[in-house]
């Protein structure tokens, strides 16, 4: 199924976009090949990249399959494709509002003390696009603003950066 086309009419396997996301959530389910599982969430999170798939995305409960990822998954590689889902996705006005009722904000704020770089990045990221000033609360906290402060220090041009970005543009609100 991974061999498939990923375009936006039938392939020649006959599945439309919705038919090959859904089975693909499906070989993610049952398979029980850690490599497979991976390679599937990997997919799935390039999917996210894809608006015209958002829709799918929630019909499937691809978003909750990446937030279940990211709070009980302890295989490093696989929190990070599906925090990268997350973050490629969180644009979207339908699924930012879905991620903001779940445990989102709690679960990639965890995803900031990871030692996997990417994973790091798109958590930062994804803070920073689910920022609006209900979540302002849940995402401007002392232990994240030290957190971004300790990434402003870093090497890692990316991480600093990034960093940096956070804490002139979301957190200049912190004890006001």
């Amino acid at each position: 199924i991974l061999k498939m086309a990923h375009g936006r009419k039938p392939d020649k396997t006959g599945l439309g976009r919705f038919q090959y996301l859904q089975a693909l959530v499906k070989e993610f389910q049952d398979t029980h090949s850690k490599d497979n599982k991976l390679q599937v969430l990997a997919n799935l999170a390039n999917f996210a990249y894809d608006p015209i798939n958002y829709e799918h995305f929630r019909q499937l409960n691809i978003l909750d399959l990446f937030l279940d990822v990211i709070a009980e998954e302890k295989d490093m590689k696989m929190i990070e494709f599906a925090m990268g889902g997350i973050c490629n996705c969180c644009l979207d006005e339908l699924n930012k509002e879905f991620l903001l009722q779940s445990d989102c904000i709690e679960q990639t704020i965890k995803c900031l003390k990871s030692s996997n770089e990417e994973t790091v990045l798109s958590a930062i990221s994804t803070l920073m696009y689910m920022f609006t000033p209900e979540s302002k609360e849940a995402i401007i906290t002392k232990p994240v603003v030290d957190l971004m402060i300790q990434f402003t220090q870093s090497s890692n041009k990316r991480f600093s950066n990034l960093a940096q970005i956070f804490l002139q543009d979301y957190s200049t609100t912190l004890g006001k």
